[in-house]
């Protein structure tokens, strides 16, 4: 069997705990893996208030941080592509997650305005791509029916029960998903034929993209080097 492989990355953001740093890895097993593909997605206003420890008292905008912008134009478009991780990730004052879980179409169409207005604001229009993976992959069929409609052409989502049951069956009137299938330790690495193994720049996070995962990943990809072909997220549809 033949497998076309995207790494993906979630949180990466200005946030000190979950910050470019986590990108030294990808370029690790870039050295390894010339051709590799790593898809990252950036919580555009990344705002954590509930976790303690991690919780910011404002927003992490990242117009704001010229030096996390400036990283992000440098990274090479062989090697990574930047995606949508929603705008504050989370809902301030309730939750770290579920940003696009419940929400109306016109409350989705805000979001993406404002999204995309912090992305200009950053010079970073021609960078991004209309990709969208709703933080903790839950996302309300309002919702995606809203980026779709706002020229979104690539929705990052997973199959757990707990992520279906919030598309309303949405999804899956459009061939314009990528389904993540792993997620190391807590969905093991394997090989499908569209296979999308997705982390975390989060430290505090059990998939975070650790030295010891990278070790684990480096293993997996030259045991199975044969029948691999890596590819952005476009490749898997």
């Amino acid at each position: 069997m033949s497998s076309v492989v995207n790494i993906s990355i979630d949180d990466v953001s200005p946030h000190p705990l979950s910050s470019v740093k986590v990108l030294d890895q990808c370029h690790d097993l870039i050295k390894v893996f010339p051709e590799i593909k790593f898809s990252i997605f950036i919580p555009i206003s990344y705002w954590r208030t509930v976790k303690p420890g991690v919780a910011t008292p404002a927003p992490l905008q990242i117009d704001k941080f010229p030096g996390f912008c400036d990283y992000l134009r440098k990274l090479s478009n062989k090697n990574f592509e930047i995606c949508y991780h929603g705008y504050h990730h989370g809902i301030p004052g309730k939750s770290d997650n579920d940003e696009l879980k419940d929400i109306t179409y016109d409350e989705a169409l805000q979001i993406i305005a404002a999204m995309r207005s912090v992305v200009r604001s950053a010079g970073l229009e021609d960078y991004f791509e209309p990709i969208i993976r709703p933080p903790a992959w839950r996302m309300s069929a309002d919702a995606i029916r809203a980026f779709r409609d706002s020229g979104f052409k690539i929705l990052a989502l997973c199959r757990e029960d707990y992520a279906l049951e919030s598309y309303g069956g949405e999804e899956s009137k459009l061939d314009d998903v990528v389904y993540a299938t792993s997620y190391p330790p807590i969905r093991d690495l394997g090989l499908t034929p569209k296979t999308e193994i997705v982390y975390h720049a989060c430290e505090w996070d059990k998939n975070y993209l650790s030295s010891l995962q990278v070790q684990l990943l480096t293993q997996f990809l030259n045991e199975n080097i044969d029948t691999i072909e890596f590819g952005f997220l476009g490749k898997l549809l």
